[in-house]
């Protein structure tokens, strides 16, 4: 082989590059967020170096006890293992039967599911969120904003629908024919070939759940020990002299990316182990 036909294409190199400037644009804040976490509120109000002047770890310890790290990560963890646990039950499912059978009203459902990713109305559905927990008795826990967050699954519902489609029917089949029902056909055969595509939903769906401010401050408003980890954050804002603290602000966000990682180091083989099924004949 021609050793010249080693050499990268113009068009590589530029991709290459391109790919590069992505990433620095990306890390950049990241880095200057992590920096600044060790660096003196008036340092960072002033403009300063780059590098800390002088490396402040009790910014750590300080945000960990303002904003009540232990109690409020609890919540965080509680709202998004359980909303990511639920969502993935009622997507998965939803997924396998909106593939595997017909039935009336199929086409509408799929298309009201859709819809609800195109249409944003945001803060418009707070009220009757609250309304309906207020008449099931879920306003006052956590409970009431894991339902919420379970039932906007649609991102997740057309996710595990396109790793639906991936696994071949004649397994259904072959399952039936074993004297396997539909619902354990689902349990036995199609999950197990489903995890790559419940791990890459899972690390989505934690994400947000994990991040989601408006539902828990406003379902935690009339107590404060349900607050999760991003309402706490908030409250490290103001210090008693009314001063910003954006120094113990981003030492809290910098534990709380602490969570996200692990959850993404747990699933990140998701992301590229590849599956396939076959029937024996």
């Amino acid at each position: 082989m021609n050793r010249w036909s080693k050499r990268p294409s113009g068009a590589s190199v530029l991709a290459g590059v391109f790919l590069l400037l992505v990433a620095a644009v990306i890390l950049y804040p990241v880095l200057m967020a992590v920096l600044g976490s060790f660096k003196t509120n008036a340092e960072l109000n002033g403009g300063g170096s780059f590098w800390p002047a002088r490396w402040q770890f009790a910014n750590y310890s300080q945000a960990w006890k303002g904003a009540n790290f232990a109690r409020f990560s609890w919540n965080s963890l509680f709202v998004s293992v359980a909303a990511t646990v639920g969502t993935l039950i009622v997507a998965s499912m939803a997924a396998y039967a909106a593939d595997r059978r017909d039935f009336p009203g199929k086409r509408l459902a799929i298309a009201v599911q859709a819809s609800t990713m195109f249409i944003s109305i945001g803060a418009v559905v707070l009220k009757p969120q609250f309304d309906l927990m207020v008449a099931i008795g879920l306003h006052r826990t956590l409970w009431g904003v894991v339902l919420i967050l379970i039932a906007g699954h649609a991102g997740t519902y057309f996710m595990l629908a396109s790793f639906m489609r991936a696994i071949p029917r004649d397994l259904d089949e072959a399952a039936m024919i074993d004297g396997s029902g539909f619902f354990r056909t689902f349990r036995s055969v199609i999950l197990p070939l489903l995890k790559p595509g419940l791990g890459v939903a899972g690390l989505f769906v934690f994400r947000s759940a994990w991040n989601e401010y408006i539902l828990p401050s406003v379902f935690t408003m009339t107590n404060p020990k349900l607050q999760t980890l991003t309402v706490g954050l908030a409250n490290l804002r103001y210090g008693v002299s009314a001063a910003m603290q954006t120094d113990l602000m981003l030492a809290g966000a910098c534990i709380s990316l602490l969570p996200l990682l692990l959850v993404y180091l747990l699933a990140n083989k998701s992301f590229v182990q590849v599956t396939a099924g076959s029937v024996k004949g």
